[in-house]
C-alpha cells in the first residue's frame, strides 16, 4: 500500500527543488501517493496567510511531511512559517545531521555530527516587548537596579525541564537506535545560570539511565565553536536548545560543504516534517540553479522515518556517487564555480536517478 504524504512545494526555488526531490525519492521504487498543500508567500495574496489551515490539516492527517523551502513574509506580523509549523505541529525536535560526501570542497573530509535541536521554546517562543511598552517598563522595574537600561526592547527566554527532558531524551534514544556513542549537551550555563543551567541538570539526571551504554558530556556553546573548527572528529550527537541549536547546525553544515548538503527533519508526538535547512533563495527562482542535495537527503531521512531503509541507502548512495563523480554536479559543487560545466537542478536530479538504477 502506497504511503501517504503531505508535500509542500514552497516558494522561491523551493517548487524546483520539490519537483526534482520527488521523481528521484519516486525513483528508489517506494510508493507515495502525494496530497500537495501550499504555502508561502506565494498564497498570501489569496489566503491572507502563508500557512492555510489546510496546509496543517493536511499534515495531522497524513503524519508525515516533506517541505520546500519557505520565505518568511517582511511587514505583516507573521514571524515564520517553519516556526510556525514547529509550534502547532509540536514538532519539538529538529534533527539535521552533517556528514562529508567525498568530492565536496571543504577542509574537513571525516566529519559525521548530528545535531538535535529543541524546536519550540527558548527565544524562538517568540516572547518579546518592545521598548517602551508597559510591558518592558515593567520588567525593567522588576530586575535588579541598572541590569537593564532603560528603553530596551526584551525578550524572554524559557527553558522547561519538560522540554529539555524530551529533547535531550530523544538525543539519547537517537543515539541508541543509530548506533552513535556520544552525547553533548550545549549551553552557556555558567552565565546562564537558571536557564541553561536547568538545560544541564535535566541532561546529567537523564544520562544515569544510559551509563554504559551512551557517554555523555556537556560543553559550552562558545568553546563549542572553537572545538568544532579544531576538531570536528570529537562529536557524534549534540543537543542543544533552540538558539544555540540553529546557530550551530549552520556551522556544522559549514564544516561539510555547505547548506547545500544539509537536511533537516522536524519530529513532533504525532508527525514528522522533512526539509531542507536553507531558505528559498529566490534571486534564484526558475534559473535551474539551486543544488538538490539538501532536500533529497532530507528525502532519505523521510524514507528512514518510514522504515524504508533499503530505499534510503540506495538514495543516499547515490547522492554521493554523483558528488564523487563531480560531473553532474550544481556550480556550488565544482572545484570552480565559474565551471560552464556545471549543471542544472533537473539535471544533477536525473544523475541521480541514473545511478539509482545501477544500484
Amino acid at each position: 500500500m502506497a504511503y501517504r504524504i503531505s508535500l509542500i512545494p514552497g516558494d522561491g526555488t523551493g517548487p524546483e527543488l520539490t519537483a526534482a526531490t520527488k521523481k528521484v525519492i519516486e525513483a528508489t521504487g517506494v510508493e507515495i501517493e502525494w496530497e500537495i498543500e501550499h504555502a508561502g508567500v506565494d498564497v498570501m495574496a489569496e489566503q491572507g496567510t502563508p500557512l492555510p489551515d489546510q496546509v496543517l490539516a493536511s499534515i495531522r492527517r497524513n503524519k508525515v511531511a516533506l517541505k520546500g523551502p519557505i520565505t518568511t513574509p517582511i511587514g505583516t506580523g507573521f514571524r515564520s512559517v517553519n516556526v510556525a509549523l514547529r509550534h502547532e505541529l509540536n514538532l519539538f525536535a529538529c534533527v539535521r545531521p552533517c556528514k562529508s560526501f567525498p568530492g565536496v570542497r571543504s577542509p574537513y573530509s571525516d566529519v559525521d555530527i548530528v545535531v538535535i535541536r529543541e524546536n519550540t521554546e527558548d527565544l524562538y517562543a517568540g516572547v518579546e516587548f518592545d521598548e517602551g511598552t508597559p510591558e518592558a517598563k515593567r520588567i525593567i522595574e522588576m530586575a535588579p537596579a541598572g541590569k537593564i537600561r532603560e528603553g530596551s526592547a526584551i525578550s524572554i527566554k524559557p527553558i522547561s525541564r519538560e522540554g529539555s527532558a524530551q529533547i535531550i531524551r530523544y538525543a539519547f534514544e537517537y543515539a541508541k537506535k543509530n548506533g552513535r556513542r556520544k552525547v553533548t549537551a550545549v549551553a552557556k550555563a555558567n552565565i546562564m545560570k537558571y536557564t541553561d543551567g536547568l538545560f544541564f541538570r535535566v541532561g546529567r539526571e537523564i544520562a544515569k539511565e544510559y551509563e554504559g551504554v551512551i557517554e555523555y558530556n556537556e560543553v559550552l556553546v562558545d568553546a563549542l565553536c572553537m572545538q568544532l573548527v579544531l576538531r570536528p572528529e570529537n562529536f557524534d550527537v549534540l543537543v542543544l536548545p533552540n538558539l544555540y541549536g540553529d546557530i550551530i547546525s549552520d556551522v556544522c553544515a559549514g564544516l561539510v560543504g555547505g547548506l547545500g548538503l544539509a537536511p533537516g527533519a522536524n519530529i513532533g508526538t504525532e508527525v514528522a516534517l522533512f526539509e531542507p535547512t536553507h531558505g528559498s533563495a529566490p534571486k534564484y527562482k526558475g534559473l535551474n540553479r539551486m543544488n538538490p542535495c539538501a532536500m533529497i537527503l532530507s528525502g532519505v531521512l523521510m524514507l528512514r522515518h518510514l522504515g524504508e531503509e533499503t530505499a534510503a541507502d540506495r538514495l543516499e548512495q547515490a547522492v554521493a556517487e554523483v558528488i564523487r563523480e563531480g560531473k553532474s554536479v550544481t556550480y556550488d559543487l565544482k572545484p570552480d564555480r565559474n565551471d560552464p560545466t556545471a549543471v542544472g537542478t533537473n539535471e544533477m536530479a536525473e544523475a541521480i536517478i541514473e545511478k539509482l538504477k545501477q544500484n
